[in-house]
């Protein structure tokens, strides 16, 4: 497995990562503490599935799978391979990539997935998966670089939330050097204060050159997600639990 391992972290130097700077400055959401689906988070679970999948399949077949199926802007301007516009928000280049991304997506998405309705949610999810990844590629459309990572569209769910939910209060994991707790901030303040950071970030896109994370492409998925979310909603919203 530590073989295995290696290869994707070989592959994983020099891509652009959607996500990896998942804790937020020390802290790590984990689950709306407001409110509770009322209809079992199955597209959410499913994604997951596919994300962990494809993450094993790059552990198996090594580097040549990871560039293969990851947007390389070049040629999605130049017409080609424009499927890895899609098949690039299901790959990540590391273990703690995977790991953030996942966590994010889970303690956003069920919210989401039930007011939306599970086909809405997934047509929603993956447009602003594709949405966010052309904002990475039109940041700099002649690089060589992968771009890969699922952050894009679970920006976009973030976005999604943050107009629908801005007062749920998310569990979160609070790290301050060597302290770690548990408390619960504001959707608002969570999720807003990660948006700055990634507007702070994005000016430095000299890093699309070298490798790095695609601060452009969770602004485009947070912007795509405020924007149009609430158009993907259903009848029914998660009700918000009573408290004693």
């Amino acid at each position: 497995m530590g073989e295995l391992a290696a290869l994707v972290s070989a592959a994983g130097r020099d891509v652009i990562r959607e996500g990896e700077d998942y804790t937020m400055g020390g802290m790590i959401p984990l689950s709306d503490a407001s409110r509770r689906p009322a209809r079992v988070p199955l597209i959410t679970g499913l994604l997951i599935v596919v994300n962990v999948f494809v993450f094993v399949l790059e552990l198996i077949r090594g580097e040549t799978f990871v560039v293969q199926w990851s947007a390389i802007p070049a040629q999605i301007v130049s017409g080609h391979h424009w499927i890895t516009i899609l098949t690039a928000m299901f790959m990540h280049g590391s273990w703690s990539h995977i790991i953030g991304n996942m966590i994010f997506l889970w303690a956003f998405s069920p919210e989401i997935e039930d007011a939306m309705g599970r086909g809405k949610y997934l047509i929603f999810y993956l447009a602003g998966g594709v949405v966010a990844m052309l904002a990475q590629i039109a940041a700099d459309p002649h690089s060589t670089v992968p771009n890969l990572g699922a952050s894009g569209a679970i920006a976009a769910v973030m976005g999604a939330f943050l107009v629908t939910y801005p007062l749920d209060r998310i569990r979160t994991v609070l790290i301050i050097f060597i302290f770690v707790q548990i408390t619960y901030i504001p959707a608002v303040v969570l999720i807003g204060f990660w948006f700055l950071t990634q507007l702070i970030h994005a000016g430095s896109v000299a890093e699309v050159q070298t490798g790095g994370v695609a601060y452009l492409a969770h602004v485009g998925g947070l912007i795509f997600g405020a924007l149009t979310g609430r158009l993907f909603e259903g009848a029914g919203r998660p009700r918000a639990m009573s408290s004693d």
